[in-house]
């Protein structure tokens, strides 16, 4: 009999079930109760009940553990310091949707030379996770497939689903189960329908194809994710990050009967491609919160030690530490500068404060008709 299926699959290599890779890297209390409370935090941010800014910084993507530990380090300093004003969280992206071809990230690829050993990969995405957390670092991360959360969701406070997959059911269908807050970025068109059809999507009851902690095949059926939110990155069009741009897609979200909270990307489009111009869309963003506009309630910022981007050969040879392998992001220097300067541009939000406080808290900050967090 002729085959008619696996025509076209080299090798299927067998995975450690989820519950064996927990066991091996276990979630500590200490860091299980910096995710409840982080993600807690995040839901009160989003909601306008905490009045400081969600900040996810970080690398495009992690490719050198070493030098995104080094990053972590100088982030939770910062964090610690601007803490008042600013909740900092740690983006760790492990995989990287791709529009032709390129490297799809450490999930897949963690030796950067295309042999896809996956199984290291979800060791290293979990262990470093995990380091974040003992750093004192809220994570943040991306989503790609619905199996590898089962591996490492369990660590991570923030996640994203970006513009190449909101418009995909499978996404909004994962979305729909996942435990922390998430944001669901527009179309690289510029559109915000789809993100705004995500997010409501995502918020409804779903069943499609899983598996189980033990790696069986299952049925999931979820109850909804009431913790999703638009991100605005800008898109073909140019950038949507202008308070006109803003307002319309205050008035979208009104009409889907949705929270009006609105995460915006730094870069991509709405930096014309040039990270070096995140601090400018950062700033803008911040005149517009302070100026009232408290739909806004956090920003995206790819950033790493060194600014701009490399290209990856096979085998990765001579590669500059510190530097993106994907998209180009903002040095450590000018990160710092712009968080500070954020900083001490919102303090108008926080009313009379403490100033001999290291981490005071506001006096007068209703939200969108909300109360003050306590």
């Amino acid at each position: 009999m002729n085959r008619t299926s696996d025509l076209n699959i080299l090798e299927c290599q067998p995975l450690p079930a989820p519950a064996e890779l927990l066991a091996a890297l276990p979630l500590g209390p200490t860091q299980a109760a910096l995710v409840e409370r982080s993600r807690q935090t995040i839901r009160r941010v989003l909601t306008g009940r905490d009045p400081r800014l969600l900040v996810v910084v970080g690398p495009c993507s992690i490719h050198d553990l070493t030098a995104g530990r080094e990053y972590g380090r100088r982030l939770a300093a910062l964090a610690e310091e601007l803490g008042d004003r600013l909740v900092l969280v740690m983006r760790a992206y492990f995989a990287k949707p791709r529009t032709h071809t390129g490297w799809p990230g450490l999930l897949l690829d963690p030796d950067l030379d295309g042999r896809g050993d996956i199984a290291q990969g979800l060791r290293l995405a979990r262990a470093f996770l995990g380091e974040m957390l003992d750093l004192g670092l809220p994570t943040a991360t991306e989503f790609l497939d619905p199996i590898s959360p089962q591996y490492f969701a369990d660590l991570v406070c923030w996640a994203a689903i970006g513009a190449r997959t909101a418009e995909s059911q499978l996404h909004r269908q994962l979305a729909s189960g996942l435990s922390m807050p998430l944001g669901f970025k527009n179309g690289t068109s510029g559109s915000t329908l789809s993100a705004i059809n995500a997010v409501k999507s995502a918020g409804q009851i779903h069943s499609f194809l899983g598996i189980t902690p033990d790696g069986r095949a299952a049925a999931v059926r979820t109850c909804g994710n009431p913790d999703c939110h638009v991100v605005l990155r800008g898109g073909a069009g140019g950038p949507n990050y202008s308070p006109a741009h803003v307002a319309a897609v205050e008035t979208q979200l009104a009409q889907a009967g949705l929270p009006r909270a609105i995460m915006v990307d730094c870069n991509h489009d709405n930096s014309g491609r040039r990270p070096e111009r995140q601090p400018e869309v950062l700033a803008e963003v911040v005149r517009q919160i302070v100026a009232g506009r408290h739909t806004i309630t956090g920003v995206m910022l790819e950033s790493h030690l060194h600014g701009g981007s490399q290209s990856l050969s096979q085998p990765p040879v001579g590669l500059r530490y510190g530097v993106s392998v994907t998209d180009g992001c903002l040095d450590w220097t000018a990160t710092e500068r712009c968080l500070r300067e954020a900083h001490a541009a919102l303090a108008p939000r926080f009313g009379c404060i403490d100033l001999g406080s290291r981490h005071p808290a506001p006096v007068a900050a209703s939200l969108n008709g909300r109360a003050d967090y306590p």
